[in-house]
């Protein structure tokens, strides 16, 4: 396999992730599996328009959802910036994005509006709260779905990761449990666009950060999750998080995915498997687990992502990203490009982020 470049990752990762939420803008929510086969055919190969009554519906094949939407506001916050800046982060917010919701579900860009979005919304306009006092207890990927171009920019950045990725999360989302989660995947990701597998070997990587201070995990184990020796070399380190477990989530399925006795066949019954709903604890380990069985395969996890039903647009979101990182942006088709609306502004700000963390490593 040849070797990529920091920038063909990087962008594969942003692209990959705008690609994913396009793919599943038709076929979004359906939980009756049965329907989105009669609606949609067998299997989904390419971008689809909504159907009438539908979520996204009067939107067309290849266009984005909301979190499309808000990953390109954060994208084009950090590009301009030269950093993630959050007085800039919530000005785009407050002047260009919540002028176009009104707190309602079936509303807005994209045709539909999240949870922790209408909730920061109603709490920013009709109450006139502070950014910081916003967030809600929503438990879904909605904040990692536009904090992954955090991860991206600061992949080679570790400590500044956690720190921007908890600070962007946390203006819409502030149950304990999400923002941990939220941050662990925004670290795998990061580790994918540095050149890194997501394998066996993930979490042992990650776990050497929690060590060094750079990612602000609790631990109390040494080695391979050996107990604690009595010396201060291994006093325990006290995290900002309580528990290590979400960074040593991705290694878990990441054997899984490679151990022959274990078979997910077809891999779109990921979603079966992990469940089909919308929270962090569904959607992350079915995206490791595409990502980790297709990792030189855009097409094959994405669509199995899309596939799968439910909350596939996370779902394809979260693989684009990951499986993006590793494949490389020449290694996603050239019609997913070729058919996402807007796709050469999108690639240059994705060309622009690459090229601006290459020059800050």
């Amino acid at each position: 396999m040849t070797a990529l470049s920091l920038q063909d990752r990087a962008m594969g990762a942003l692209m990959g992730a705008f690609v994913g939420d396009a793919l599943a803008l038709g076929p979004h929510w359906y939980y009756d599996l049965d329907e989105l086969r009669r609606e949609y055919g067998d299997w989904i190969d390419n971008y689809t328009t909504p159907k009438p009554d539908r979520y996204h519906s009067g939107l067309k094949a290849g266009q984005s959802s909301q979190a499309g939407t808000l990953l390109r506001l954060t994208l084009g916050s950090l590009v301009e910036q030269v950093r993630y800046d959050e007085t800039d982060f919530c000005l785009r917010m407050d002047q260009d994005f919540f002028p176009l919701i009104n707190g309602t579900p079936m509303n807005g860009p994209g045709g539909y509006t999240s949870q922790s979005i209408r909730e920061a919304w109603r709490k920013r306009i009709l109450q006139g709260l502070p950014w910081g006092l916003v967030g809600g207890n929503a438990d879904t990927t909605e904040a990692a779905e536009r904090a992954l171009a955090i991860a991206v920019r600061y992949a080679l950045q570790p400590a500044e990761l956690a720190s921007a990725v908890t600070s962007n999360t946390v203006l819409t989302q502030t149950d304990g449990t999400v923002v941990a989660m939220t941050v662990a995947f925004c670290a795998v990701l990061g580790l994918l666009v540095e050149g890194n597998r997501l394998d066996g070997e993930t979490s042992g990587k990650l776990m050497a950060r929690v060590k060094t201070g750079e990612l602000p995990f609790h631990t109390v184990t040494t080695g391979n999750l050996q107990a604690p020796g009595l010396g201060n070399a291994e006093m325990p380190c006290a995290g900002q998080f309580p528990s290590p477990d979400a960074l040593l989530t991705p290694s878990c399925i990441a054997r899984a995915a490679h151990d022959p006795g274990i078979r997910i066949y077809p891999a779109w019954k990921v979603s079966l498997v992990y469940g089909m709903p919308c929270a962090v604890y569904h959607q992350f380990p079915a995206a490791y687990y595409l990502a980790s069985r297709f990792p030189d395969d855009f097409e094959s996890a994405v669509l199995h992502a899309v596939n799968g039903g439910g909350q596939n647009q996370s779902r394809a979101i979260l693989t684009g990203a990951l499986t993006g990182a590793m494949a490389g942006l020449s290694g996603i088709p050239q019609r997913f490009i070729d058919g996402l609306e807007k796709s050469a502004q999108l690639l240059q700000l994705a060309g622009q982020l690459s090229n601006q963390m290459a020059e800050k490593s």
